[in-house]
């Protein structure tokens, strides 16, 4: 007899049946174990464990190939970069290759059948332009004008002391020293104190200025001039100032043509000086005699100087500051310092000076060209016995008084 087996589906507690029936209870031991409160599957902690470590995993390799692709992209650039350099200063030609021709500004004339009759025919060459050179003229303008010499610096020395034409002498001085152009110093030098009359006059030129006192004591007034030049060559070889010395008294007259030729002078320069003689009756000329430039002699008309080795006056020669501090550069080396002499006798104080700076005439330069103009005068015009008024102010009237009618 045949038996047919069912085979049991598994349980559902709480799947409904069609029929309305409700599912029967299975009493297995592992329904049991199922169904005690005390265990929980460990099916749910494995799985959330697994899905923590996956994505670990995943992000871990993806970071590492994001940044291994951000490296190997840099590189690339950087690679590309210096490629790109490399190549730009690499040289693909040389200025050489630049042929003048280039850039020629020929002018060629174009061809014209004219027919000219043979008696009219002008040679060629007088009237075809050739070439046209563009900018040469302008080059040669523009380099004349930006072409800046500077100038020598003029350092004009000038003794002066208290006396009642003081202040006309020195406004005088100044006027002219104003219309020279730059760059001139003015060095004052007074005797013992700087006087606030002098100082008020000094400011008031618009010329730059030192304002020197000379502390030497002199009882003789014939030293004086020595002692306040000596003063001022002092200051020059102490602070090395660079320019044309020359001593220019107070009351001397003058021209810019003068101070104009001193920039010229290289070591040593002279001209010819006019004055008065001392009976003030006749004028008489001293100085040297030129041919061109050179010195050949000297204007002398007192007997008593004919002696001197050079007839100069003190107002007229200049020479270079350098030869006070730096001897070598003139080959002309001295341990002594360069200064006038007052123990000579009057009238030598020239001379002697000049001796220290050059040997003889060929070092000397004549100005102008042949020593042909007279450019400064020495009048000795001063009136003695007048009273200096103490601040150019006069605190009492005239004694003469005139009505006004």
């Amino acid at each position: 007899m045949a038996s047919i087996r069912r085979t049991l589906s598994p349980a559902y507690h709480d799947r409904p049946y069609q029929n309305g029936g409700t599912s029967f209870p299975v009493s297995s031991p592992s329904q049991k174990l199922l169904s005690n409160g005390k265990f929980s599957p460990p099916l749910p902690f494995f799985s959330s464990y697994g899905v923590g470590v996956r994505r670990f995993v995943a992000g871990a390799f993806i970071q590492k190939y994001s940044r291994k692709v951000w490296r190997r992209s840099a590189y690339r650039c950087i690679a590309f970069f210096l490629l790109g350099f490399l190549l730009g200063m690499s040289p693909f030609g040389e200025v050489d290759d630049i042929k003048s021709q280039d850039f020629s500004f020929e002018i060629k004339p174009s061809p014209v059948n004219v027919k000219l009759d043979p008696e009219s025919v002008v040679k060629r060459k007088e009237f075809v332009l050739d070439t046209v050179n563009l900018g040469v003229e302008l080059k040669s303008k523009t380099k004349e004008r930006f072409s800046f010499i500077p100038k020598k610096q003029i350092i004009v020395v000038t003794p002066t002391y208290n006396r009642a034409l003081q202040a006309f002498y020195l406004n005088r001085m100044g006027q002219v020293l104003r219309l020279v152009p730059p760059p001139i110093l003015w060095m004052v030098v007074e005797m013992n104190v700087a006087s606030m009359e002098t100082a008020d006059i000094l400011r008031k030129t618009g010329v730059m200025y030192r304002h020197i006192v000379c502390t030497k004591n002199s009882t003789n007034i014939k030293d004086r001039g020595v002692h306040q030049r000596n003063a001022a060559l002092d200051h020059i070889e102490h602070h090395k100032l660079d320019g044309i010395v020359y001593f220019a008294d107070d009351d001397n007259i003058y021209s810019l043509e003068l101070f104009e030729s001193l920039r010229d002078i290289s070591r040593f320069g002279t001209w010819p000086v006019a004055m008065l003689a001392q009976s003030k009756n006749k004028a008489i000329l001293e100085g040297p005699v030129c041919n061109g430039s050179q010195v050949i002699g000297w204007h002398t008309n007192e007997k008593s100087k004919r002696l001197r080795r050079f007839h100069v006056d003190m107002s007229g020669f200049a020479f270079n500051s350098t030869i006070l501090w730096d001897p070598r550069r003139w080959r002309h080396p001295t341990s002594v310092p360069i200064r006038q002499l007052g123990t000579v006798k009057e009238g030598f104080q020239e001379t002697t000076f000049i001796e220290q700076l050059v040997e003889d005439e060929s070092q000397m330069e004549g100005a102008p060209a042949s020593c042909s103009r007279i450019m400064n005068w020495h009048l000795h015009l001063e009136a003695r016995n007048l009273i200096y008024p103490r601040g150019w102010l006069l605190q009492k009237n005239l004694e003469v008084i005139l009505p006004i009618k």
